[in-house]
């Protein structure tokens, strides 16, 4: 072995480390599991934390507004305080400002056949532009709200509002309306967005006149949103918040991180990372007791601690990435499987190439215990 040279020493390592992992296929089997089980875990926790980060932010990502002109200390897109409706006509004499349409956002209850309620978000948005949507249409069309006591509900709730379909006839706060229109997925925390006329939401809701949710601002072509924002901020004063489309995205990301929701999902998702550790940090350190008098044959034939740090380094990377692979594909299966309408599992690119590599760290630093304990051995306990 001494004669080889470093790179014929780590491969010759790398070769041994595998065939000791196969030799063992009990312990093999545990520690995938362990990484297995880990990266399942975790990619289901963050999966389903940025799928509700997005069930919250998709209003203002799908709402084609550059800018948004909110009631003061508004934390999300939801029902609140109202604002004046003399916003509108200064915002759409600002300085780059495109256009300007007011939106209508506001709690009601729609009747069931069977004498229950079910709350929806009652949207109110303006013809032809329809800022604010529908969208996501997956019957009926969205321009159909033009018609007075029209509305449009989401699919996935078209068994709680009594099994609606096309055509159906509600009462909805007190007012019947026919339903002529379905859109999938838009369904945040709280209830699903229903979207209406401007005037009929407004009559519904029983919103003065004077007083709007919320104004949606386009921006001239070749503009820049945070220009006009600011400009509008100077215009308008303290009465409303301005922000920009991204900065009320990343508003609401913020607030619903610091809210019960990031405690929650951070606890998991560490639960999940040391629950892994423990096991491949004991599996490796279990297979290195076990073969204590292979290890001194080993350092007896002049392997170094680096050469065996690098066998134990080896067996842990694949560890890592076939642990992490199969994980990952038992995770995206789930996200398939439970994919509906009020829940829907997340899972950008970056996440899953990262997943890789937080468990190769993991894997990494679970065989240090295995490490230490190899660093140890004398080489003459095999001559004993």
């Amino acid at each position: 072995m001494t004669r080889l040279s470093p790179w014929g020493r780590r491969e010759s390592m790398l070769r041994l480390g595998i065939s000791m992992m196969f030799h063992d296929r009990s312990k093999l089997l545990g520690t995938s599991l362990g990484v297995i089980f880990a990266t399942v875990l975790m990619i289901q926790q963050v999966g389903t934390l940025f799928g509700l980060l997005y069930k919250n932010t998709q209003f203002v990502d799908n709402a084609a507004a550059d800018i948004w002109i909110v009631p003061p200390a508004t934390q999300q897109a939801l029902p609140g305080s109202a604002i004046p409706f003399s916003v509108l006509p200064r915002t759409r004499v600002t300085e780059g400002v495109d256009w300007a349409e007011p939106l209508l956002m506001g709690g009601a209850a729609m009747m069931r056949p069977d004498g229950g309620r079910e709350g929806l978000t009652l949207v109110g948005t303006t013809l032809p532009r329809l800022a604010g949507g529908p969208w996501a249409m997956v019957a009926g069309e969205a321009k159909s709200i033009a018609t007075a006591d029209t509305v449009i509900v989401d699919d996935g709730q078209r068994a709680a509002l009594g099994g609606v379909n096309l055509g159906s006839i509600r009462e909805l706060s007190g007012r019947k309306v026919t339903i002529e229109g379905f859109t999938w997925g838009l369904i945040p925390f709280g209830p699903g967005y229903a979207f209406a006329g401007y005037e009929t939401a407004r009559s519904i809701l029983r919103l003065p006149s004077d007083q709007t949710s919320f104004v949606l601002v386009g921006v001239k072509p070749n503009g820049s949103p945070e220009a006009v924002a600011a400009e509008l901020r100077r215009v308008l004063g303290p009465e409303v918040e301005v922000y920009t489309k991204q900065g009320f995205h990343d508003a609401i990301v913020s607030y619903l991180l610091g809210a019960q929701i990031g405690i929650t999902f951070g606890t998991s998702t560490a639960f999940a990372l040391i629950v892994g550790f423990v096991i491949v940090s004991l599996s490796m350190f279990s297979a290195v007791v076990d073969n204590v008098r292979e290890f001194g044959v080993l350092k007896a034939m002049g392997a170094t601690n680096l050469d065996l740090t690098v066998l134990l380094l080896g067996q842990a990377s694949i560890y890592a990435v076939t642990g992490t692979t199969i994980g990952l594909f038992l995770a995206t299966l789930m996200a398939e499987g439970i994919r509906s309408a009020n829940l829907v599992l997340v899972l950008p690119s970056e996440l899953l190439f990262g997943a890789y590599g937080l468990m190769a760290v993991l894997c990494a630093a679970a065989s240090m215990l295995a490490i230490f304990r190899v660093r140890n051995i004398e080489p003459g306990m095999v001559f004993r």
